[in-house]
């Protein structure tokens, strides 16, 4: 059966984190006015009414639960079929933005039918139903306090209206389908590295090399990884653009909202949306921290397969979800430069000792030269890092060795490694190249090595997924950037005279820290 469905919960979260961004800063600016135009927006759409959604206290933490649909909520005698839940929790008092995605395959008892997946809740009694058997089966103590409802929309048109989102793409992407089982599925044409991903336009819109395509893609992999490649995605968004930016679309962005997204009927309110909005304004500097369900493993429901979990395992997720993420003292935006190492020229001191790579790392120096020669001349200086983890192997077009297997060799030639040009947010078209890791026991995690002479970590001029550092260290006498997520390092870069370089961690931030500052700290240029 073609997987044609898409994670439009998630399309959702995406527009309602633009849309609030918008509307918080311009309540900072405009007042009651703009909250105004906003709920005659929200209104296009029929409010969704559950004595299970619970009113949130003034000033309070809210949780939102999003829904994606096949239709939307109230149309046709059905609710619709869901086909992505996501938990989100928006604390001022908190440094992230918190997500738990909720597998739709999710084994539950819902109340009045029996054992089922969870997304016949929904199908069977709509929103009200759903968050019953949520409340009564996974989560107890859950309370929603918004309703977030969305159908197949015009995703692709968002992401054009905010100017495209630049994107760490982390492998190539490859599907056309020509009729046979192994295919048939929704087509796809994305090359691995950094790049700008847009929404495509006429024929194009929502096409093969679009965003879309990115975020919905679900094969070759598992649904661990196509979350978090949806979370990423909504990084980048969130992260890409500032107040101003967002403001200068704001009618867009609120036109595609009315359209797309159904709300509870609070979010109609010009109080209810203040609420919200006013925690939006004290948050907008938070990150996006992806609480990981539980999955618990494969069970038999009606001779279709279903995911099993453990009360207590979903319990402490859960807890997770709605703790609020302390901040480090010195926050991203106020991280300071350390002291370069002592060189050790002085007289009578003593030589540094060589860096030494943690345990687990391999040196592949071989291969990172290989990569090297195998990009020709991609106009920049080529560093690789001498050490990778020693479950990682890189990936050559050459051997096939991280082809599918059923597209054509062709479909590869150019993509591991790839040398191309990013065109910058000035418009210019920067030199660059990638190299892909593949986690070789492990079906869909890679890493990458990125490097582009779009120069400018830590500032605003420079690539969006650099603007913001965690901290900053010297490690091997070199002074590297480092990008958390979530206490896990997403990303470690370096940078020289004429380039930038980064390591770029799996979608699943599985490799350690240490593992991540150890490759960053081994780049070796090639000759």
């Amino acid at each position: 059966m073609p997987r044609t469905r898409w994670g439009v919960a998630w399309r959702g979260l995406l527009a309602f984190v633009l849309v609030v961004g918008c509307a918080a800063g311009a309540t900072a600016t405009a007042g009651l006015l703009k909250i105004a135009q906003v709920v005659k927006v929200i209104s296009i759409q029929k409010p969704i009414r559950s004595h299970e959604i619970t009113m949130p206290s003034p000033k309070q933490p809210q949780t939102l639960l999003l829904i994606g649909v096949d239709h939307r909520y109230g149309e046709g005698h059905a609710p619709g079929n869901t086909d992505t839940m996501m938990l989100v929790r928006v604390d001022d008092r908190s440094s992230t933005i918190n997500a738990l995605s909720i597998p739709r395959d999710l084994a539950v008892d819902i109340p009045g039918v029996g054992m089922s997946k969870i997304n016949a809740a929904y199908s069977s009694g709509g929103p009200t139903l759903l968050i019953k058997t949520l409340k009564a089966d996974v989560f107890p103590d859950l309370k929603v306090n918004q309703l977030l409802l969305v159908d197949f929309a015009s995703f692709a048109n968002l992401i054009n209206a905010i100017g495209c989102v630049y994107g760490q793409v982390d492998h190539r992407y490859y599907n056309r389908n020509v009729g046979t089982i192994a295919t048939d599925y929704s087509g796809i044409d994305i090359q691995p590295g950094y790049q700008r991903l847009c929404g495509g336009s006429g024929a194009g819109l929502g096409g093969a090399t679009s965003a879309l395509a990115f975020v919905r893609f679900r094969h070759n992999d598992n649904d661990f990884v196509r979350e978090a490649r949806q979370q990423d995605f909504l990084r980048w968004a969130k992260e890409g653009f500032s107040s101003d930016a967002l403001l200068s679309n704001q009618t867009q962005l609120l036109n595609d909202f009315g359209r797309d997204v159904q709300t509870s009927a609070a979010l109609h309110t010009t109080r209810g949306l203040l609420e919200l909005f006013d925690l939006a304004i004290n948050a907008n500097g938070s990150t996006l921290r992806s609480i990981p369900f539980p999955y618990g493993g494969s069970v038999s429901l009606g001779g279709e397969d279903a995911v099993s979990f453990s009360e207590a395992d979903a319990e402490a997720a859960y807890r997770k979800f709605m703790t609020p993420t302390v901040a480090a003292s010195g926050g991203a935006a106020t991280v300071a430069t350390p002291t370069p190492p002592a060189t050790g020229k002085r007289r009578g001191h003593r030589r540094a000792h060589a860096y030494v790579p943690p345990a687990g790392m391999t040196a592949d120096p071989g291969d990172g030269n290989s990569q090297a020669a195998h990009l020709g001349r991609p106009g920049l200086p080529v560093y690789y890092p001498k050490y990778i983890p020693s479950s990682y192997a890189y990936c050559f077009s050459f051997t096939g060795n991280c082809d599918i297997g059923y597209e054509p060799a062709s479909a590869y030639a150019a993509s591991y490694p790839r040398h191309y040009e990013i065109t910058g947010t000035d418009g210019r078209r920067y030199p660059s190249y990638v190299m892909t890791l593949n986690q070789t026991s492990t079906v869909g995690l890679y890493a990458t090595v990125q490097g582009t002479t779009w120069r400018g970590a830590g500032h605003a001029a420079g690539p969006p997924i650099l603007r913001k550092p965690s901290a900053k260290r010297y490690v091997n006498g070199r002074l590297l950037y480092e990008y958390s997520q979530g206490g896990a390092l997403a990303l470690v870069a370096w940078q020289t005279g004429h380039a930038v370089y980064w390591i770029s961690n799996n979608l699943e931030n599985t490799i350690p820290n240490n593992e991540m500052v150890a490759m960053a700290a081994s780049f070796t240029r090639a000759g």
